[in-house]
Formats: structure tokens, sequence, C-alpha cells
């Protein structure tokens, strides 16, 4: 923490996050209110869409919490791992699995409250993305040992 009445260019520099330890954060507070989001949905699924959704919608709902809640997870181990050994592939894995979270999940929660049969051919586009997550998960890990 900086705390000068005159600061020195040196000084300015802390106010600055440091590149490492700000994109980790972000990883883990995405991760954070993914898992907050997630818990919400599983909620709203059981006490007020179970009476208004068919079990084939209710199933396909839950899959999406679940799906969530399973990223969510990985976001806030990503972060921790970027916050120890950032390298590109923890860049991509954070962003991939947002991106995966963000399509699949999103498509499957969209089919299951609207019906509209289309979204759900695009659950595969964010399957694809946290698989390549998973992927770049696994480089870092191999890639430092």
């Amino acid at each position: 923490m900086c705390v000068s009445d005159a600061m020195s260019t040196s000084e300015l520099k802390c106010l600055i996050p440091d590149q490492k330890n700000w994109l980790a954060k972000v990883w883990i507070g995405i991760g954070a209110v993914l898992g907050l989001l997630g818990v919400v949905a599983g909620a709203a699924g059981i006490h007020v869409l179970s009476g208004s959704l068919d079990a084939g919608a209710l199933g396909t709902f839950e899959t999406a919490v679940r799906f969530q809640m399973y990223h969510a997870f990985a976001l806030l181990f990503t972060g921790l791992l970027a916050d120890r050994w950032r390298s590109r592939w923890t860049d991509a894995a954070g962003w991939l699995f947002v991106l995966g979270v963000i399509v699949f999940s999103g498509s499957l929660y969209g089919l299951a409250l609207s019906g509209i049969g289309v979204l759900g051919a695009i659950a595969p586009i964010g399957g694809l993305s946290l698989i390549l997550a998973w992927a770049a998960l696994a480089i870092t890990v191999l890639r430092r040992s």
C-alpha cells in the first residue's frame, strides 16, 4: 500500500495491481459469482420452476446448474493456480471456462425456460470451450513438472 504526501514514480506503481495477482483475483471473483448464481438458480429450479416445467425441461435446467457449479469451482482453482503459476495457459483456461459456462449453461437455461430447440444446438460450443479449458489447465501443470 502506498501512503505518502508526495508520491514518487516508484510509489505510484504500487497503485497498479500486479498483473499476475490481478487476473488470479478475476478468476476467483468470477468463480465466486458463478457459484452464487448457481445456488440461486438451483434453488429457483427446485422451489419455483419444478411446478411449471415438465420433467425434460427441469432436467435440462438441472444440467445447466450442475455444470455451472462444477466450473465455478474450476474457476476458483484456476485463480489459485494463476496466482502461483500464471501463464498464457492459465489465462486461456480462465477465459475458456467463463465462455463455456456462459454458452453451455446459458443455452441450456434458455432451452429449459423457453423451449426454443435451437438453443440446445448451441450448447456443444460451450461444452467444447469447457473441454479446452480443462486441457489448458492440464498443460499448465504438465509444463511445470
